[in-house]
């Protein structure tokens, strides 16, 4: 299969009724940075987690930034489509529902998380944005979001997203017709506990 061309974990989940996670990671990680995470949001689901296929100076991402928080929106919505024609053939090869599929991303997983939302509905059933920022500025298509869900949890104290994002994106969002919760917590760039609880209460809703 042409489109299976990230190297990426798959765990089969032990509860067949648990949503199965797509875990996307950050800048210099791997497709082994986040599998603890998704064990302990949802201990029964299955796990997808495919390794960033970008280098930036030897370390792997999603799509390129020209600058921090500059990025190509052309190379951006390229990188999108081939991981979203990538979901779908390995959702298809695992035998996995996409309709069911959460988004666990970190970061530039986050980023790329957000933007298949807005350009590959059809790859995704909710997204938890874990420090998320805009990167294609353009609103999901009227009605693609109709009954997803996504979470934004973003730091108080970030000093790489601009404190106006985390709306922005959510409005960005909420164009498709998606319900979209923006907490703020207590927190710089980097995942917290909180996290874990806030990302924890609002699968359990």
């Amino acid at each position: 299969m042409p489109h299976l061309s990230y190297q990426y974990v798959f765990e089969a989940g032990p509860d067949p009724v648990a949503p199965p996670l797509l875990l996307l990671h950050g800048t210099g990680g791997t497709e082994h940075d986040l599998l603890r995470l998704g064990h302990s949001l949802s201990p029964g689901s299955a796990l997808l987690s495919p390794r960033g296929d970008v280098s930036e100076g030897g370390a792997l991402r999603f799509f390129a930034r020209l600058a921090e928080g500059v990025f190509d929106p052309a190379e951006v919505t390229r990188r999108t489509h081939a991981l979203a024609d990538f979901i779908l053939a390995a959702t298809k090869q695992h035998e996995l529902d996409p309709s069911k599929l959460i988004a666990v991303g970190f970061s530039n997983g986050a980023n790329i998380a957000a933007t298949l939302l807005q350009l590959r509905p059809e790859t995704l059933g909710a997204g938890i944005l874990l420090r998320s920022m805009v990167v294609l500025n353009q609103p999901a298509a009227a009605g693609s979001l109709l009954g997803r869900r996504a979470l934004l949890l973003n730091g108080t104290v970030d000093p790489i997203v601009p404190p106006d994002h985390p709306p922005h994106l959510a409005e960005l969002l909420r164009a498709g017709g998606a319900e979209v919760k923006v907490q703020l917590l207590q927190a710089s760039h980097g995942l917290t506990p909180q996290d874990v609880t806030a990302a924890k209460a609002w699968l359990q809703t």
